[in-house]
């Protein structure tokens, strides 16, 4: 089954609130989208030139790590300062898609490779809206089960760069079956309703602020 994509529209709060997802064409332009999905390739980079000149701890994370329990060996960022700023400059938009005030959380970047595989699951707490932007590279379709329930098949819903996808994560499963192409960049911005049952407890994911890498969490700025 396909997902319908929908572009920004006065119907569009509507069709989040009773299907919990929906899909935004062009929510960056191709250049934007190109631009970031460079310097997520960069950044990959500049990490294993740092780790392999060991000129920085593997631990420290604030470049990003190939140490992902749930994509191993596969290059991510938590908290990516850019990227998080992404999530901030866009959120006006998200509020007017689904019709919600939003607390912004954090941010997790991947450039996925063959071979990936992204478990079926549903997120934590700071993970209540969600979206997932394609930055670029090969196609990869991601599903997700509008309804809820496990084990059911899905929607599959493929994006092109620049397209996002917002959902529920905390109450829909969703995942990615084995990516047959060379890469593939994503970025997940997550938000809490300010109105739902976790309000503004998760605020930057409990980081003094945007940008810092997760082993700040919950330290006082």
């Amino acid at each position: 089954m396909k997902s319908k994509k929908i572009k920004n529209s006065s119907q569009a709060s509507e069709y989040f609130q009773n299907n919990n997802y929906i899909v935004l064409t062009e929510a960056l332009s191709k250049e934007v989208a190109s631009l970031l999905f460079m310097y997520l390739k960069n950044k990959k980079e500049t990490w294993k030139y740092l780790l392999k000149k060991k000129l920085v701890s593997p631990f420290e994370h604030i470049h990003g790590t190939f140490n992902d329990p749930k994509v191993p060996n596969t290059f991510s960022i938590y908290g990516d300062v850019l990227m998080d700023t992404m999530m901030i400059r866009l959120q006006p938009h998200l509020e007017s898609i689904t019709g919600l005030t939003l607390v912004p959380t954090y941010t997790y970047t991947r450039l996925y490779k063959y071979g990936d595989i992204l478990r079926r699951h549903k997120d934590r707490d700071s993970c209540e809206i969600s979206f997932t932007l394609n930055l670029g590279g090969d196609s990869w379709p991601i599903f997700l089960e509008p309804t809820g329930e496990k084990g059911k098949k899905g929607v599959s819903i493929n994006l092109n760069a620049g397209d996002l996808l917002v959902y529920r994560g905390v109450h829909l499963e969703h995942w990615r079956e084995m990516f047959e192409g060379n890469e593939c960049g994503q970025v997940f911005c997550h938000y809490n309703d300010l109105n739902g049952p976790f309000q503004n407890s998760n605020l930057f994911d409990k980081r003094p602020m945007i940008g810092l890498p997760n082993y700040t969490i919950g330290k006082d700025d």
